[in-house]
């Protein structure tokens, strides 16, 4: 596995392998892997000659109170894990290689990216944009993985791709749980153990959602009060948002369609989590 952490490098690799006619998954992430990354390596290996994975916490997607200096980081056992998966690249910048001095240039998906999580963490979805450009434009892949934990996050990309006729395709990738159903995150190891018992309760409210959409309800706002009324109960719980919204526009519904995104962010202490489960021509996936 080769360790690169700069631009010009990178693109000597990459012009190497497409020369070679190879085909090349990415995955790119913020490091502190977890079972849910692995699994989009997996992907990426099993659909590519060539993985490459972007180990680099962006700046310019957190807002200047939020976590970014604290981010959970261990490159080691980072590398350790990605060697593992037998991953052929990891891109693992400085933020001056990314961001030089100097620096003007962003993205952004209007619209998209002002709602759900883009409400409470403006620019966000700017940041990520603006780095996933940069990435796809170094890596030049032909797939890149993304988790549906954050479904936000991979229809913006989604639509970025689309919007700018970029060849590469966006690969979404099955949530990963623990055992209890606790959506696997980086910033779960924030929680303290009542907070991380407290948390169950967002899943409960998507198994909640789930019910009542399998017995029939479609009144989204019926729903979104069960679960705000079940989450609410929770002491440590403070919620950001709970929406039921069109999975391709992000606009609210009043009632549910064939297609739906069940949506949620909720604060544990200081630890902010998301969850959400899709609802696709009758197929509940979560």
């Amino acid at each position: 596995m080769e360790i690169i952490s700069t631009v010009g490098e990178l693109k000597d690799r990459i012009k190497s392998w497409k020369k070679e006619g190879q085909t090349i998954g990415l995955v790119p992430t913020m490091g502190f892997l977890h079972e849910g990354h692995l699994s989009l390596v997996r992907g990426a290996r099993q659909g590519n000659d060539r993985t490459a994975v972007s180990i680099f916490v962006n700046p310019k997607q957190f807002g200047p109170a939020e976590d970014y200096q604290i981010y959970p980081r261990d490159f080691n056992r980072d590398a350790a894990l990605l060697e593992k998966e037998g991953v052929d690249l990891v891109f693992y910048p400085p933020v001056e290689e990314m961001y030089p001095a100097g620096y003007r240039t962003y993205v952004e998906v209007d619209d998209l990216e002002n709602k759900l999580c883009g409400r409470s963490r403006p620019g966000h979805f700017r940041g990520v944009c603006t780095v996933v450009l940069k990435l796809f434009n170094l890596i030049q892949p032909d797939e890149a993985y993304f988790g549906w934990k954050d479904a936000q996050q991979v229809l913006i990309l989604k639509k970025m791709v689309e919007d700018l006729n970029l060849t590469v395709k966006i690969r979404p990738m099955p949530l990963i749980r623990e055992k209890d159903g606790l959506a696997l995150s980086s910033r779960n190891v924030y929680l303290n153990s009542q907070e991380r018992q407290a948390a169950l309760v967002l899943y409960h409210s998507l198994e909640l959602a789930e019910r009542l959409i399998k017995t029939g309800e479609r009144q989204a706002a019926k729903i979104r009060q069960q679960m705000i009324d079940l989450i609410s109960a929770e002491p440590l719980a403070r919620i950001d948002y709970v929406e039921i919204v069109d999975l391709q526009t992000l606009e609210p519904l009043e009632i549910i369609g064939s297609e739906a995104l069940v949506a949620l962010a909720v604060y544990f202490g200081k630890t902010r989590l998301i969850d959400n489960l899709r609802f696709i021509s009758g197929v509940i996936e979560k």
